[in-house]
């Protein structure tokens, strides 16, 4: 029952779970109960398939006290379609799908659809460990996906349950822990890559039912894959069938443009101030965690709602009350919103994409911070790509752009991403942002990935990278898999899977990420070869540190002295020139001891043949092991 404690909280922007009360609900005798808020209507009704779509038919009445219509129609049936006919002032006439809807009509028809959300869940044991493979101190390799371009084997996407199969068994064969979506909220343009909602509380219909996406989640969850929904309470399109101009009034969006129309994409922006949007934004977020069991959500375009001047000009915009440019009500919005989050799912992650300096934002909000679990690091991604697209002879100008990260590299819980806005629109694929000839290209991938795996921070990759598709990304057509057969992209992917199992396998890699207590300097220096060097610890002093040399010329770099913090045998755990992966095979024939000669502060060391253009990972081991198999190198 919608009561006096749901209006207050409606209002005052901290009701969580209006999914429960609001929208098309069937009950246990099958009678249908519409709830919509629309306060500035004169009229509305609900018109559907059960009554013709006529709209004196199913009048709604008006909460006294609230905004919110209802009405209750028996003969109303799961499946059927149905929207709001909304009469507004000054002779606004309108049909309006369901805010709330928990399904529609597939694109580009616009109708809701009345559905029920059960489902038989077999993830509890997923679950239960959910904390665990979530917690910040996990293995997190993301894996992330635009379902309709990611397999088309009949020249269509894939539908949800079909695609779970798939999915699954690739994800497990490449060794990611999670699985991220691009948005897969209803949205009515297909080439907006779900990034122009309408629907915020129904899966598109483009692969399926809400009970096949729930398939999905689930059968990922069995094969031990956390699933990331991208979601996006920055802005919606203005199609008249959505949230734009609702009951006649700016509802959702400022009435002011330099408020309420975002500049860069055409479409409108959430007004945050009002209690109701808030309580609105807030619940879509928990209904995704609630109802389909997703693991984290991927905050998109965070920037653009922090400043009141994102893409704007002088005069565009308009300040805050002390003056600023900052968004003070979409601030106090993010705070609510995580903390809605981790009140009610503390097991989950909220992870923002944030391009700016903005401090604090994966920082508690008790801390002052935003309150989120992580953000992406794009001053990451933009230094290291940046760097990779130089001419190797001219890198060591440039060495700085990689160890700079190491600067700020603790101040938030950081992703590292190579997303998929990095490879469209004219930016090129990954291996065709690499510099020289196709074994160059191919060599600096590798590098480029074992610098990534082996730096601080969860990591992401959007599909395609793993095996160094040539062609930049596309939501036409699918992935060119037919690479995967030749020699030098199926070593790109047995090179990801390596690295990931190297992620999980070693606690130095990720127990750590976000602190300086895991990584530690031997070599940022050295511009004139330039290579990196570096310890990455574990959380336990008792367990063994890792040791990743990095070079980053196309030239051998042999006897190069590093030093160690332990006496004895230093194993190859990894190689990303070795041939199995299509590089050249140079290396240290597995092993090299140590000797007792001082170097970067350590009181031992080591001389090693460093690769072109690779990373090497070492493992200390007492004297006599020969446990580890690691893949066939000479020196």
């Amino acid at each position: 029952m919608w009561g006096e404690q749901d209006r207050y909280l409606f209002r005052e922007g901290t009701h969580a779970r209006l999914y429960e009360h609001l929208g098309a609900r069937l009950d246990e005798q099958g009678v249908v109960h519409f709830a919509v808020w629309a306060p500035n209507a004169q009229h509305v009704s609900v018109i559907g398939d059960w009554n013709g779509w006529n709209p004196e038919a199913d009048p709604m009445a008006q909460d006294d006290d609230g905004g919110v219509w209802h009405v209750s129609v028996g003969i109303a049936q799961p499946g059927q379609r149905y929207k709001y006919r909304i009469v507004g002032h000054g002779g606004y006439v309108i049909d309006k799908a369901d805010p709330m809807a928990l399904q529609t009509e597939l694109p580009p028809a616009t109708s809701s659809r009345i559905t029920r959300l059960d489902y038989e869940w077999r993830d509890q044991a997923w679950m239960q460990q959910r904390a665990q493979r979530n917690a910040l101190d996990a293995p997190i390799s993301v894996y992330e996906v635009h379902v309709g371009s990611w397999r088309r084997p009949d020249g269509a996407p894939m539908g949800w349950r079909e695609l779970a199969r798939a999915m699954a068994e690739y994800v497990q064969q490449l060794g990611f822990t999670h699985v991220e979506l691009m948005p897969i909220t209803e949205h009515p343009f297909y080439g907006s890559w779900g990034y122009q909602t309408t629907g915020y509380f129904a899966p598109t219909a483009r692969y399926g039912s809400p009970q096949d996406f729930m398939y999905f989640v689930d059968h990922l969850h069995e094969h031990g894959i956390g699933v990331i929904l991208d979601w996006v309470p920055s802005h919606f399109p203005t199609d008249a069938h959505g949230l734009q101009y609702f009951d006649g009034t700016h509802l959702y969006e400022h009435a002011d443009p330099r408020q309420g129309f975002h500049p860069e994409w055409n479409s409108s922006i959430f007004n945050y101030g009002r209690g109701e949007v808030s309580s609105f934004l807030i619940s879509s977020a928990l209904f995704w965690l609630d109802r389909y069991h997703i693991d984290a959500i991927r905050v998109d375009a965070v920037a653009s709602m922090l400043y009141l001047d994102y893409a704007r000009r002088d005069g565009e915009w308009i300040p805050n009350v002390h003056g600023g440019h900052e968004n003070l009500e979409a601030i106090a919005f993010l705070r609510r919103l995580n903390e809605a989050v981790y009140r009610q799912f503390p097991d989950v992650q909220t992870i923002a994409e944030e391009s700016t300096a903005w401090p604090m934002v994966s920082r508690p909000t008790s801390m002052g911070g935003l309150g989120f679990g992580m953000k992406w690091n794009m001053g990451w991604m933009h230094d290291t790509l940046a760097f990779m697209q130089e001419d190797p002879v001219h890198r060591r100008y440039h060495l700085g752009r990689l160890s700079f990260s190491l600067m700020y590299a603790f101040s938030e819980n950081f992703v590292l991403p190579l997303s998929h806005d990095e490879v469209v629109y004219g930016k090129g694929s990954l291996i065709n942002k690499m510099s020289g000839d196709d074994w160059q290209r191919f060599a600096n991938l590798r590098v480029l990935l074992g610098w990534m795996w082996t730096h601080p921070g969860k990591k992401l990759l959007f599909m395609g990278g793993e095996f160094g598709q040539w062609r930049e990304w596309t939501h036409e057509g699918e992935l060119d898999w037919g690479l995967t057969q030749q020699p030098q992209h199926a070593g790109l992917q047995r090179l990801v899977s390596d690295l990931n199992a190297l992620l999980r396998n070693e606690p130095a890699l990720h127990e750590l990420d976000f602190s300086w207590e895991g990584f530690q300097w031997l070599e940022a220096q050295d511009a004139e070869r330039t290579l990196l060097a570096f310890l990455r610890r574990p959380a336990r002093r008792d367990a063994k540190p890792l040791l990743v040399a990095c070079n980053f010329t196309p030239v051998p770099r042999e006897n190069v002295l590093l030093g160690v913090p332990a006496r004895g045998v230093w194993r190859e755990l990894l190689n990303t020139d070795a041939q199995v992966y299509g590089g050249s095979g140079w290396g240290n024939f597995g092993r090299i001891e140590s000797s007792p000669l001082p170097a970067h502060g350590q009181l031992h060391s080591i001389r090693v043949v460093l690769p072109p253009l690779a990373v090497l990972v070492l493992r200390h081991e007492s004297y006599g092991e020969n446990t580890l198999q690691v893949p066939e190198s000479r020196g």
